[in-house]
């Protein structure tokens, strides 16, 4: 069983750029989209991103698009997820998390889940 951890949240000015990263333990990662969805206070976890098994293919969601950018690394077991000119409305909870589905952007599709790094971003 995949194991995530994520990493490289923190507060940022709008405008500002961060880099998320997450890290796989366990299972075979390379057979895994993987993706990073994010959860604002008071509201449902949101889909941001998700890159296939082979890092061929993405998809993003529409707030996202031209601002983020998913990666990722086989070799290190690990994704990323560059975020610039970040906005108050991007800030909350971002979790990365596994599919053994083909580019899902809901929830359900997903196995398996890290524990969410913070972001705020302040105006």
């Amino acid at each position: 069983q995949v194991h995530l951890v994520e990493s490289g949240g923190g507060s940022v000015q709008a405008g500002g750029s961060l880099r998320l990263s997450c890290v796989a333990s366990g299972g075979t990662f390379d057979q895994y989209g993987v993706g990073w969805f994010y959860q604002a206070p008071g509201k449902y976890r949101e889909f941001v991103a998700i890159m296939d098994s082979s890092g061929a293919k993405r998809r993003y969601s529409d707030s996202v698009e031209g601002r983020f950018t998913i990666s990722r690394d086989n070799a290190k077991n690990a994704i990323y997820l560059q975020m610039n000119d970040l906005r108050s409305e991007d800030a909350g909870v971002y979790y990365c998390a596994a599919s053994l589905n083909y580019l899902p952007t809901y929830e359900g599709a997903y196995s398996v889940w890290g524990q969410g790094t913070q972001v705020t971003v302040s105006s």
